[in-house]
């Protein structure tokens, strides 16, 4: 019981990933019951999960931001590596598909120390967003909380209700996960309004298609969200970006812009007002996927300048060479 204190294969193809791969992917404990939790114990062979040094407010702070980039939510595991039933959890997290599916889609988890810097006041704020008769029942350990993107407390949960037996119910956790996820998008809305604003503005619109799993994905929409990057682009262009897996309709846009190409995402497309494709990442030898290769970064380029009409070629260059370094660095990563 909670301890109380007084995705799947992926596959890849140059810089794309293939789109068949996106479905892959408070009893206390009484003296003398400790279960191998005592320190220089068994908890003491575990691998830790949690950082007594790392300032609560300032991990919270990094969770946020990174929510707000990638539109989910923060989920917060209180407890100690002490917790048995902390290190349960997290195995949970880690092995079940589904679970582990939905938390690496969905939220930013930060693992809390009881101990650590600006714990106390977090878990306190935490814990008002427990009823009255729940606060009674006492809170065991993991306790877990939902911030949203703002960081603001949506829901709280005594973990011992998601407990059967010596461990913690997969469905109960799954459940759980599902139910305070941010709720999906509607592809259509999102283009949209992206269409509206770029009639508004005399500009055109760069969609862009991506789901969580897929890496490249995640090296585009960080490269355009660059603050230098995204100046240059929201010259001539209203971002428009479309998760496959996550929105309601994605998938089905995506095969309405890319019918016949089988090159994987990201794809993408510079829009027309009104919707209509002017270019698209399609190159002469397919989906160019992520622009990390001379040929792709041409094609990207090409692109820009030939649907853009305020980007200059000075900025065109600073492209290039963001583009050309950032290529740079990846090849240096260990397993590239």
């Amino acid at each position: 019981m909670s301890a109380l204190m007084t995705v799947g294969p992926r596959k890849w193809l140059g810089s794309a990933c293939i789109v068949a791969m996106s479905a892959v992917v408070a009893i206390a404990q009484e003296p003398g019951k400790t279960q191998g939790e005592k320190p220089g114990s068994g908890a003491a062979k575990r691998a830790s999960i949690y950082d007594k040094t790392a300032d609560a407010k300032v991990q919270v702070a990094r969770a946020v931001e990174r929510a707000k980039h990638d539109d989910k939510r923060i989920l917060l595991m209180f407890g100690g590596d002490w917790c048995g039933w902390c290190h349960k959890l997290h195995d949970l997290f880690k092995t079940n598909r589904e679970v582990a599916q939905t938390l690496d889609n969905e939220y930013e988890l930060v693992t809390i120390d009881l101990e650590s810097p600006n714990a106390t006041p977090l878990l306190k704020a935490c814990k008002e967003a427990l009823s009255q008769a729940e606060l009674q029942k006492g809170v065991g350990y993991p306790f877990l909380a939902i911030l949203d993107a703002d960081g603001k407390v949506v829901a709280a949960q005594r973990t011992d209700v998601l407990e059967e037996g010596d461990h913690h119910d997969p469905k109960r956790v799954a459940a759980f996960l599902d139910n305070w996820k941010v709720p999906p998008k509607v592809a259509k809305r999102v283009l949209d309004r992206a269409l509206s604003r770029a009639s508004s503005d005399d500009k055109r619109v760069f969609l862009t298609f991506g789901a969580p799993w897929c890496g490249w994905c995640h090296r585009l929409n960080d490269w355009m969200a660059q603050p230098e990057i995204a100046a240059i682009i929201e010259r001539d262009f209203v971002v428009a970006q479309v998760d496959i897996d996550r929105m309601t309709g994605g998938n089905d846009m995506l095969k309405h812009y890319q019918p016949k190409s089988s090159g994987g995402i990201p794809w993408f497309a510079i829009l027309d007002a009104q919707g209509k494709p002017l270019a698209t990442s399609d190159g002469p030898d397919g989906n160019i996927g992520y622009p990390g290769e001379p040929q792709g970064i041409d094609h990207f380029l090409a692109m820009v300048k030939g649907q853009g009409r305020r980007i200059d070629d000075r900025q065109l260059g600073q492209l290039r060479k963001s583009l050309e370094e950032a290529a740079e660095r990846i090849k240096r990563q260990p397993g590239h």
